[in-house]
């Protein structure tokens, strides 16, 4: 019976490694994982906290099943591999640490999400409205809504950076039914951050914040009067917003 239970979970994790392998491959095609940036992870306990996570330096279009670590909540290589997780593996833990309903994390670094989380680092987060791509992010089922996406300063400091991103979602209840408090947050200069229940819901909001990001990107290159009513919808709903909490 043991050997069997053992071997079902073996069997578990080999086929939850392809499945990181097929995003690695897919997102370095899509350009938002280029050479050996972004990471990935999947919780594959909660009591205790275990993730599968990419390994250090690795290049994201040719994984092997080698090429990932088991690691406890504070971020430890657990599986006796003596192989390194990736820098950033404790940003991985602190998210599924912190909400109860994350299944997986994902990380890119695509172009227009370094552009945009430099250029609004100083209003603190980016702001997506009126796009009717934002339903395919988990609890919108309108494109008459607004994502606020939290940028963050980047670091090499993980632990420093962690206490920073706990510190802001401090009070958020993440438990609540219906549309969840947030979907993802970008580092400046650097990339996104997203989430799931599951590694098919992570992958889902990486491929609908890319899509918006580029959006964005673009509707800011045209002339003022030629850009969507995204930013009209956005400033509405931020009006409303500000008079409801007065």
């Amino acid at each position: 019976m043991i050997t069997d239970l053992a071997s079902f979970a073996a069997a578990a994790t080999a086929d939850t490694i392809d499945q990181l392998r097929a995003v690695g491959r897919e997102f370095h095609g899509r350009r938002w994982s280029l050479g050996t940036s972004s990471n990935y992870s999947v919780v594959v306990s909660r009591e205790p906290l275990e993730l599968l996570v990419t390994a250090s330096g690795k290049d994201k279009s040719g994984l092997t099943r080698d090429d990932f670590v088991r690691v406890d909540a504070a971020g430890r290589v657990v599986d006796g591999s003596g192989r390194r997780s990736s820098a950033e593996t404790l940003l991985h833990c602190t998210l599924a640490g912190m909400i109860p309903s994350v299944g997986a994390v994902l990380h890119t670094h695509s172009v227009w999400g370094t552009i945009l989380s430099a250029a609004d680092l100083p209003r603190g987060s980016l702001q997506i409205a009126g796009y009717e791509m934002l339903k395919g992010l988990e609890g919108i089922g309108t494109h008459d809504a607004v994502e606020e996406v939290p940028i963050f300063a980047n670091t090499q400091d993980m632990v420093e950076l962690s206490v920073r991103i706990r510190r802001h979602f401090a009070g958020v209840d993440w438990t609540a039914e219906g549309r969840p408090p947030c979907h993802g947050f970008l580092l400046s200069g650097h990339g996104l951050y997203t989430w799931g229940r599951d590694l098919a819901e992570a992958r889902r909001h990486i491929e609908i914040f890319e899509f918006l990001f580029e959006c964005v990107a673009q509707a800011r290159m045209l002339p003022a009067g030629d850009r969507s009513p995204a930013a009209s919808t956005g400033h509405r709903q931020s009006q409303q917003q500000q008079q409801q909490q007065q």
